[in-house]
């Protein structure tokens, strides 16, 4: 019985726990036209919205009014008083003023050092068996749009078929306007404004992915969280545990 199990009751347990060929197998007999997979705890372990946002401030990136700026929001979110939505949005509108190519170079050192070696071998084994029978594929996550285009690259999954959090670029200057903040139900929202208000298999490891878990055909939830895990055994779905997935959950901005 891993963690996640501990902390449930054996009622709350009783729904299949999949290896990773019943999962393909299960997938792959849904007959999918596009499939959407959440990126933090799904595709790789750990969360690379806030590794991000803690690196670039490592990096100084940004300036200290701005490290200071986002150290009180993120306090503030972790005291309860300020939302996942707008702590998310926060993690974006941070780096207003700097040149967009400078964060893809940012994003892209990120994502070699600290994503890539966290991959789940068995997503990208599945994306890849996806790609092979002809799947259109999305990534839907609140982790920045520059994180998550990067590290989505691997899984063959081209940038405009990334929704994740977003601010407007002007001229090549990122601005603070939010073009898009896909969490919780924001990301059925993000979906639907792209044409997809049924996908076909959705793929989520927390919560704040239920929402898009429950307008897809077939629902798979990958390492999930307590909460996810209680809300698959009330819808009835599986669940599919990476090997390498660590004991813990992202808690903000890559959800």
């Amino acid at each position: 019985m891993n963690w996640i199990e501990e902390r449930l009751t054996r009622t709350q347990i009783e729904i299949p726990k999949w290896t990773a060929p019943q999962l393909e197998r299960l997938v792959l007999e849904t007959n999918p036209k596009v499939a959407v997979f959440d990126c933090d705890g799904t595709l790789w372990g750990g969360d690379a919205g806030s590794g991000f946002m803690v690196w670039t401030l490592q990096q100084s990136l940004v300036s200290r009014s701005t490290t200071d700026w986002i150290d009180t929001r993120y306090r503030a979110y972790q005291a309860g008083q300020v939302s996942e939505l707008e702590i998310c949005g926060a993690m974006v509108q941070m780096y207003a003023g700097l040149r967009d190519q400078e964060l893809r170079v940012a994003a892209a050192q990120y994502v070699e050092k600290f994503v890539r070696p966290r991959i789940f071998p068995e997503m990208a084994s599945l994306v890849a068996a996806l790609r092979k029978a002809g799947v259109e594929i999305w990534a839907v996550s609140s982790t920045c749009k520059w994180v998550v285009a990067e590290g989505v690259r691997d899984f063959g999954i081209p940038e405009d078929r990334v929704l994740a959090a977003e601010v407007r670029v002007v001229d090549g200057i990122i601005s603070s306007e939010l073009v898009d903040v896909p969490t919780d139900e924001g990301k059925a929202a993000s979906l639907a404004r792209a044409g997809l208000t049924v996908p076909d298999a959705v793929f989520g490891n927390s919560i704040h992915d239920l929402a898009m878990l429950r307008i897809a055909r077939h629902a798979f939830p990958i390492n999930p969280s307590p909460a996810l895990l209680q809300a698959a055994a009330k819808h009835g779905w599986g669940y599919f545990v990476p090997q390498d997935a660590e004991g813990g959950h992202a808690a903000v901005g890559g959800e």
